[in-house]
Order: structure tokens, then C-alpha cells, then sequence
């Protein structure tokens, strides 16, 4: 990469920066209120997400086994909700390989907590109240909650419970999105999701949306009388995604399963192999507590907060001057 001659100066103004630092400060104040316990986890471990959608940067020293940086903290997290630490949140450092641009940054600062006892609707009001104490009331007018189904009906008049590949793909190429005739329906949500029906989310509303179709379940419970649905939320600040939110898995044989079936994704497209994180399924097996979730990317809260267009805006040293 070629250098400019004043790289070395932070991307983010002085003000930016002493803002992240406020912002930071108000955020542990607001978990200090509720007695929610900071922890720390390690930046390096044996273990990365098998995901087929996120890659893990590995490390690689020597003669040791390769090591993960992590895409986020939940494994470690959630292994100390095994050893009975209840409430708990992190804000730390992680990375992804191939995400870069206005909302991204390879590496990142991310926001998670968990909460005992509770489900992913009493979550969601917690992480309102979060937002609406950090962004203030110029900035989040309005508050929605809607279900997946009601988003894509009102959005595009498709149902994504029983819409297949193709109605799916014929739908996208008379929106002008194009066709890629290797998609299956799950990709195809997705794809439809960020460009035709987030976007339509108007500035200054926080839009929770719920009920995510199994397929995209990810560490969620299935719904109880409902496979179709997975205890997700996302929560977006008009079209931007902030949140990711589960009603947590505890089930250690279905996550197993979920983590070899990634596995095996990933083999059958030709990504780099991860190693899965077996002591976290040692500590479901353990027990869990019933719980929820959630990760927030601060960066994105930042940039809300300062009325930043790039991510660049708000970080000292982003990838390119790191």
C-alpha cells in the first residue's frame, strides 16, 4: 500500500476522539446503574467462528498452533456465563478479514453484553434504553418494532417464511439488484434484506426487527411451536444496522450441530478452515442459564453520535494508517 505523506496524523479529528472517550465513559456508567459486570476475554484463542459468512484473521507463531483474533467475544462470554458470572458485557477489539469500507473497518470496537434470565424482548428494551441515553432524543425520534415477515411484506410483498430461490431471484432482478444464479434463499434474503428493505428504514427511527427465518438463526434459539422462526433481533438506526441481538442457544448438541454444519459450508465453498470452539460446547453441556445477548458495533454508534458519513471519521488510526 502506497503511503501519503501525513499518514501518520489519526484520521479522526481531536474532537472524534475525545468524544469516543465520553462515549465510552457513558457506556459504562449505563451497565455501573444496572450492576452489569465488565469482563475481559482473550484477543487470541484456539478457537475461531465457523461461520461461512465471517472470516477470522489467524496468527500464526512458529511451531505453535495457528490462532484466532476474534470476531467478536461471544464464545469466551458465554463460557463465563457457564461459571456463573451472570450479567456481564465487554467492550473490546474485534477483527474481520474482508470488511472494509464506509461501515467497516477490519478492526473494530464492539459492544456485548448478556443478560440472565431474561428473553430477546426484554433485551430490546434495554438496548433502547442504551441508545436513547447515548444518541439523545435529536437523534432517535421514533422507535419500531417489527416482525422479519412484516419488514419483507411491507418492504417488497414477498413472504420469506415460503418464498424459494427463484421467486426470491425473480424479485431481485425487477428491483434492478441483478441475478446470481448460485444463491440459495437464505443468501437471497440476506442480499434482499441489506439492499431493498433496510434501506427503506427512515432516518432517526430505531427499527427492531424480529423473528429472523431458522436458517439464519446463527447462535438463536428456534422458536418453541415455530421452527420457521429464530429468536433474533437486529436493530437499526434508519438504514444503518447497529445491533445484533439472540435469545441465546443453550442446547450444547444443537450447537455442535450448527458448528459442524458451518464446517462443513465452508469446506464445500472452498473457504479457509477454522477450528471450532469445543470448550464452548463443554460449558453448554455444563449449563448455561437462560439468557440474552448482544453485540453492538460502537464505531457505528460513534459515528450516529458525531453525524459522521465514514467510519474512518471516528477512529485515530484506521486499517490504512494502522
Amino acid at each position: 500500500m502506497e503511503r501519503g505523506e501525513e499518514d501518520w496524523r489519526p484520521a479522526a479529528t481531536p474532537e472524534r476522539i475525545a468524544l469516543r472517550a465520553r462515549v465510552l465513559a457513558e457506556v459504562r456508567a449505563f451497565f455501573a446503574e444496572r450492576n452489569v459486570l465488565e469482563v475481559e476475554t482473550p484477543l487470541l484463542s484456539l478457537a475461531g467462528t465457523t461461520d461461512p459468512n465471517i472470516e477470522s484473521f489467524a496468527v500464526e507463531d512458529g511451531e505453535r498452533p495457528v490462532r484466532f483474533l476474534p470476531t467478536s467475544p461471544e464464545f469466551a462470554m458465554k463460557r463465563l456465563l457457564c461459571a456463573g458470572l451472570g450479567d456481564i458485557y465487554q467492550i473490546g477489539r474485534a477483527f474481520r478479514r474482508a470488511e472494509s469500507g464506509r461501515w467497516h473497518n477490519p478492526e473494530f470496537t464492539l459492544l456485548e453484553w448478556y443478560r440472565s434470565g431474561i428473553d430477546h424482548w426484554r433485551l430490546m428494551d434495554e438496548v433502547e434504553s442504551l441508545f436513547r441515553s447515548v444518541l439523545g432524543e435529536a437523534i432517535v425520534a421514533d422507535t419500531l418494532r417489527l416482525s422479519y415477515r412484516d419488514a419483507y411484506g411491507e418492504a417488497i410483498g414477498i413472504d420469506p417464511h415460503t418464498a424459494d430461490a427463484e421467486t426470491l431471484a425473480s424479485r431481485a432482478v425487477r428491483l434492478g439488484l441483478g441475478r446470481v444464479e448460485s444463491l440459495t434463499a437464505s443468501q437471497w434474503l440476506d442480499l434482499l434484506f441489506s439492499e431493498a428493505v433496510a434501506r427503506g428504514f427512515p432516518a432517526g427511527r430505531l427499527t427492531f426487527v424480529f423473528d429472523f427465518p431458522a436458517e439464519q438463526a446463527s447462535l438463536a434459539r428456534i422458536r418453541d411451536g415455530d421452527p420457521r422462526v429464530a429468536e433474533r433481533f437486529e436493530v437499526f438506526l434508519g438504514p444503518t444496522e447497529l445491533g445484533n441481538g439472540f435469545h441465546e442457544l443453550t442446547d450444547a448438541a444443537e450447537q455442535s450441530e450448527r458448528f459442524w454444519g458451518d464446517t462443513k459450508r465452508r469446506s464445500m465453498a472452498g473457504q479457509p478452515p477454522v477450528e471450532m470452539d469445543r470448550r464452548l460446547i463443554e460449558a453448554l453441556e455444563a449449563g448455561m442459564p437462560p439468557c440474552a445477548g448482544v453485540a453492538v458495533g460502537l464505531d457505528r454508534l460513534l459515528m450516529a453520535r458525531a453525524g459522521a458519513t465514514h467510519i474512518d471519521e471516528v477512529i485515530a488510526f484506521p486499517w490504512p494508517r494502522a
